[in-house]
């Protein structure tokens, strides 16, 4: 942890997932913007990292903790709340998904994923909800996916998760407009971006993998970010097709986008080739 002393008139945000992909632009922007961080991260290259932030004149708390853990979302917390200092800004940023066939995928990482991308969100929200209401102000980011609008076979389990994250976050928003005014949520839902997001979930042989054209981190993050700001409900990250892909999904009916994903993400080694992958596909981050 840096021990610099600086100036506590730099407010002070909350990043999840922190480490890399998205987060860690999200947690730059806000470095660059002059506030600073509780950075997390679920290895110790949060720790790393945290001098990238710094360079910026933040004063970074790095905290890794695994959130997938009630353990892990009770140590974060702990360090908001040990730096005696209100929280401006929280972004609820972290999450994985898990590629392949629900016939073949495990169980207990499924259960994981599930605790990391659902219930670590709600714990976490709700002390920085109601220690943003207390002091009257406060802006929370929650970061969904572009995944949340369609069926997603072969991650079968992931869209639902952000679904999830995408209807806790415009419902929060309402509750929060009657009850604490001062607060606001904000949804960013990515498309697929070039991070290692699909190479983590096992999708590297699927048209998400190496060669797929895919969306700018550094630029669904700024979107992400501006958004915030200023306060909107809710961002779809990526370039127009794949704003278009999500204003399309708000009508197509459920069965055709199913069989359009499962195009897209179907492992190519199950016997039935993955179509050619020629824009941002609705998979999220």
């Amino acid at each position: 942890m840096n021990t610099t002393h600086h100036t506590s008139e730099r407010p002070l945000a909350l990043v999840t997932g922190a480490s890399g992909g998205i987060g860690y632009q999200l947690a730059l922007l806000f470095a660059r913007d002059g506030y600073d961080l509780v950075a997390t991260g679920r290895s110790d290259k949060i720790h790393r990292i945290a001098a990238d932030f710094e360079q910026h004149g933040a004063r970074v708390f790095p905290v890794q903790a695994d959130l997938a853990e009630r353990e892990g979302v009770r140590t974060v917390w702990q360090a908001v709340q040990d730096t005696g200092r209100p929280l401006r800004a929280a972004v609820l940023n972290a999450g994985r998904s898990i590629g392949g066939a629900f016939l073949d995928t495990d169980l207990d990482d499924e259960l994981d994923l599930i605790a990391l991308n659902t219930t670590s969100v709600v714990s976490l929200a709700k002390p920085v909800v109601r220690h943003m209401a207390e002091h009257g102000r406060g802006r929370i980011l929650i970061t969904s996916s572009i995944s949340a609008l369609t069926p997603t076979p072969y991650e079968t389990v992931y869209g639902p998760t952000r679904a999830f994250t995408y209807s806790f976050a415009e419902s929060l928003r309402q509750e929060l407009k009657e009850r604490a005014p001062g607060v606001t949520v904000t949804a960013l839902l990515p498309g697929a971006t070039d991070s290692d997001f699909h190479a983590n979930a096992g999708m590297s042989n699927t048209s998400l993998g190496p060669g797929a054209k895919k969306n700018s981190r550094v630029e669904v993050a700024a979107q992400g970010f501006r958004a915030l700001m200023a306060g909107k409900h809710h961002v779809v990250g990526g370039d127009l097709a794949t704003k278009l892909t999500a204003l399309v999904n708000r009508i197509l009916p459920e069965p055709f986008k199913a069989a359009r994903q499962a195009r897209v993400t179907r492992p190519r080694d199950t016997g039935r080739p993955a179509a050619p992958h020629r824009e941002p596909a609705a998979p999220g981050r």
